[in-house]
C-alpha cells in the first residue's frame, strides 16, 4: 500500500491498554499506520501501569488520568464532563485529522469532545450490543452520538444489523479483527507442560461469565471418563476464577482441568494443543478463535448470535454448536472431535485459511478506506 497523504494525524482514544481485544486492535492499528509514516497518537484514560500491549516506538502516548470509576448521578456526570473536556483540549492542541473511539463509551466521549472541531470521528463497537451491560444513559448517548460520527465500525455483520435497527442514522462499516501471523509472544510467559502422550483441549479468554467456561467445565465433566487421555486447559484471568475452581474441584477434575493464568506466549499453547474450544455465551469477533485456527487447531464453538459463525465454516474447518449455551450439545460435539483424529486433522488443514481471510493486509485496507477519506 502506498503511503497515504491523509489523514496527517490519527488519534485513537481508548480507556486503557490492559488485556482485551479492542486494546490489542489499538496496538495493531497504531503500529501499522505509524509504519506507513502517519503521525499516530494513542490517548488513554488509564496510565501505562495497566498496559498489556506495547505501542510502536513512533506512536505518541497521552494519558488523561481520568480512569477512576465514576458512580452514577451527579458525580458520574461530572466525571464524564471532565473526560470530555480533557480530550477536547487535547484534540484542539494536537489537531488530529481523525479521532478513532475504541468501544462504546470511548466512542461517545470522542464524538462529544470533537463536536464542532475540524476532525472526523469514527466510532467502534467491539462487543455485540445486546450483551453489553451499559446504564441507560449510555444507551441514550450512543443513539445521540453515533449518527454524528463519520462512520461506525462493527466487527461483525450481526452487530452492524443490530446498530442499523437500534441506532438509526449511523453510517456503518464492518471491519473484522486481523490475525497477527506469526503470533507474537510477550510477557508473562507460561511454558506448556509436557503432554507425555496425553491430549490437550484448549480454551483461552477472560474468566468472565460471558465466556461460558462454567458450561465448558460441565461439558468436559460429562465426557472426561470416556476420554481419560484428554485434559482441559483454560488460559486467562478474571473475576470468575474462584467460582470456576470450586466447580472444577467439586467435579473431581482438578487433575484434569487447569487454569494456569494469562499467557503472553499463547502461541506456544496453540501449537502444543490438539483441539480448541470456544464456549462463549456471547462474542464480538473472537481473536483467540482466529489465532487458534491460524495455528492449525480445529475449533469447536457455540454458535452464539454473532462472531463464531463469521469465522468458522461449519463442517469444513470447524464445528458450530447449537443451541448456543447448551452444555450437553457442546459435550457431544467435543466428544465427536476428540474421538476422530482424522476429522480434527482435516478441519485443521482448512482452518489455517483464516491467515488469508483475516490477514492484516485485507483488514487494514478496509480501515484505509475509512481513514483516508477527505474531510
Amino acid at each position: 500500500m502506498s503511503k497515504p497523504s491523509v489523514p496527517a494525524h490519527l488519534m485513537i482514544f481508548i480507556h486503557s491498554l490492559s488485556g482485551g481485544g479492542a486494546e490489542r486492535v489499538t496496538a495493531d492499528i497504531s503500529a501499522y499506520w505509524a509504519d506507513l509514516g502517519w503521525k499516530v497518537t494513542v490517548v488513554t484514560q488509564a496510565s501505562a501501569d495497566t498496559d498489556a500491549y506495547a505501542l510502536h516506538p513512533q506512536v505518541k502516548r497521552h494519558v488523561l488520568g481520568t480512569a477512576g470509576a465514576s458512580s452514577g448521578g451527579l458525580s458520574g456526570m461530572l466525571a464524564n464532563l471532565r473526560r470530555v473536556w480533557r480530550l477536547r483540549r487535547l484534540i484542539k492542541r494536537l489537531r488530529p485529522s481523525v479521532v478513532l473511539g475504541m468501544m462504546t463509551t470511548a466512542s461517545v466521549l470522542a464524538v462529544a469532545a470533537a463536536r464542532g472541531l475540524k476532525c472526523r470521528v469514527i466510532a467502534t463497537e467491539h462487543t455485540h450490543p445486546p450483551s453489553q451491560e451499559l446504564p441507560e444513559i449510555w444507551l441514550r448517548l450512543r443513539r445521540w452520538a453515533y449518527p454524528q460520527a463519520a462512520a461506525v465500525v462493527a466487527l461483525t455483520a450481526g452487530t452492524a444489523q443490530w446498530l442499523q435497527e437500534h441506532v438509526p442514522g449511523s453510517r456503518l462499516a464492518v471491519i473484522p479483527n486481523a490475525v497477527r501471523w506469526p503470533i507474537e509472544s510477550a510477557e508473562p510467559r507460561l511454558e506448556p507442560p509436557r503432554r507425555n502422550g496425553r491430549f490437550r483441549l484448549l480454551a483461552v479468554g477472560r474468566l468472565h461469565p460471558h465466556k461460558g467456561f462454567d458450561l465448558l467445565v460441565t461439558a468436559f465433566q460429562e465426557i472426561a471418563d470416556h476420554f481419560p487421555l484428554w485434559d482441559l486447559v483454560i488460559l486467562g484471568e478474571g473475576e470468575s476464577r474462584e467460582a470456576l475452581q470450586q466447580q472444577i474441584d467439586a467435579a473431581g477434575l482438578s487433575a484434569r482441568v487447569s487454569m494456569p493464568g494469562r499467557a503472553g506466549n499463547v502461541a506456544d499453547w496453540y501449537l502444543q494443543s490438539d483441539l480448541y474450544v470456544l464456549s462463549s455465551r456471547v462474542e464480538g469477533l473472537s481473536n483467540t478463535l482466529i489465532e487458534s485456527m491460524a495455528s492449525g487447531l480445529a475449533p469447536v464453538a457455540f454458535d452464539c448470535e454473532t462472531g463464531p459463525r463469521e469465522i468458522i465454516r461449519d463442517g469444513i474447518d470447524g464445528v458450530l454448536v447449537q443451541p448456543a449455551g447448551d452444555a450437553e450439545a457442546l459435550a457431544a460435539h467435543l466428544s465427536d472431535m476428540m474421538a476422530h483424529p482424522e476429522k480434527r486433522e482435516a478441519y485443521a488443514r482448512r482452518a489455517v485459511d483464516v491467515r488469508d481471510r483475516f490477514s492484516v493486509a485485507r483488514v487494514m485496507a478496509l480501515w484505509g478506506n475509512l481513514l483516508c477519506v477527505e474531510s
